[in-house]
């Protein structure tokens, strides 16, 4: 079996639309705007500031598996190099030895009752770690947010953590903005949901797909295997959360990297089997009815501030890339405050790979084997 063909005409079709998207996947992606505007009230509501009581921590730590660990790469992206302390992000059951009570944890979990991060925001407890809990309400993360006496931001259950992102991110960039750490003003946030709304306009299923950047996009992708590089800590973020989309979405394999690291290891991929075209071939093999090879596509998600010499790694990958027959799809950043560039591109991103999910025939909502996994490891 090879990649799935995409039915290009469905995805130009709005009836066609709605009926291969029954859990209505496409809507939760366009809410983002609207998440970024509940979560800042929500936050308020929940004392959020009090987070700061303690003054600046020596390092923040967020918590979270899948969509809701995603929060921690955007606040190390929007926080830039230039940060005053360390952020990390915790994808599992420990933290780090040296985590105590000098450190911020943010323990992050859509439904509340992850249990990687029940474990952890227990374990921040446990070592006098100041601790923020953002998730679903009346969960068991909200319990330990009680139990602790530490702020509990609660985020709105109406489809699937990944879709969720904003509600769950919101509240720790105004955590980092309470901390000191984060330049996120009230009119940022207002930016950020207005350039939402651009892209889930540009995006809508109505829009036909020579307009439509998502739609583009995943007809691109179609039959490809995508090799999605960053060109930035803020673009490599967006690689990582546009290959985990395609994963859910689409059920969809992609590779993720940043620059410049990908030229130390993945670059060597142009010339194995999935990316040169040519070299060396059996003249004997049968050739009736062969399918054609499955071959790479290399997707740069471009930034508006890359180093001068990751600029220059770029160009030429790209090159490489076109002289080998591996295509190439870039995704360039607006300008505007990093938040509202990496806003962007993940909207960008995620209409792809819903739109992906729809072409091929995959419906974006259901994730019926992480189901499976976790029923047979509780």
């Amino acid at each position: 079996m090879g990649v799935p063909e995409a039915d290009s005409g469905r995805l130009d079709d709005p009836e066609a639309l709605a009926t291969a998207d029954p859990g209505e996947m496409l809507r939760q992606v366009a809410s983002a705007a609207a998440q970024v505007r509940e979560a800042q009230l929500l936050s308020t509501e929940a004392g959020i500031d009090r987070i700061a009581a303690g003054g600046r921590p020596r390092a923040v730590v967020v918590a979270g598996m899948g969509g809701s660990g995603v929060a921690g790469d955007v606040l190390a992206a929007v926080c830039g190099p230039g940060c005053p302390v360390p952020i990390m992000t915790v994808r599992g059951y420990r933290l780090p030895g040296w985590v105590g009570a000098a450190d911020v944890v943010i323990a992050v979990s859509y439904s509340g009752s992850t249990e990687e991060t029940l474990g952890i925001a227990t374990e921040a407890v446990r070592r006098g770690c100041r601790l923020l809990c953002v998730g679903g309400a009346g969960s068991p993360l909200a319990e330990i947010a009680v139990q602790a006496g530490a702020p509990f931001v609660p985020v709105p259950q109406a489809g699937q953590p990944r879709a969720a992102l904003w509600g769950l991110t919101v509240p720790v960039l105004l955590a980092a903005r309470a901390l000191g750490l984060a330049d996120v003003p009230a009119e940022l946030f207002e930016r950020t949901a207005a350039r939402l709304e651009e892209m889930s306009h540009e995006c809508r299923p109505a829009s036909e797909a020579f307009v439509n950047p998502g739609k583009q996009t995943a007809l691109e992708l179609a039959g490809s295997v995508p090799m999605i590089w960053g060109t930035s800590p803020l673009t490599g973020a967006v690689a990582y959360r546009f290959a985990s989309q395609l994963a859910e979405n689409a059920k969809y394999p992609a590779i993720s990297g940043e620059l410049p690291e990908v030229n130390h290891n993945q670059v060597m991929t142009f010339d194995g089997s999935f990316g040169a075209v040519g070299g060396d071939d059996d003249l004997f093999r049968d050739r009736v009815e062969e399918p054609a090879a499955t071959r790479l596509r290399l997707v740069i998600v471009r930034d508006t501030e890359e180093h001068p010499q990751v600029t220059r790694r770029r160009e030429v990958s790209a090159e490489l890339a076109r002289e080998r027959g591996v295509p190439v799809t870039e995704l360039v950043a607006r300008d505007g405050h990093p938040l509202e560039r990496l806003a962007g591109l993940i909207a960008h991103a995620d209409y792809a790979s819903v739109y992906l999910a729809l072409a091929i025939g995959a419906d974006p909502t259901p994730v019926a084997t992480i189901q499976e996994l976790k029923a047979r490891i509780s």
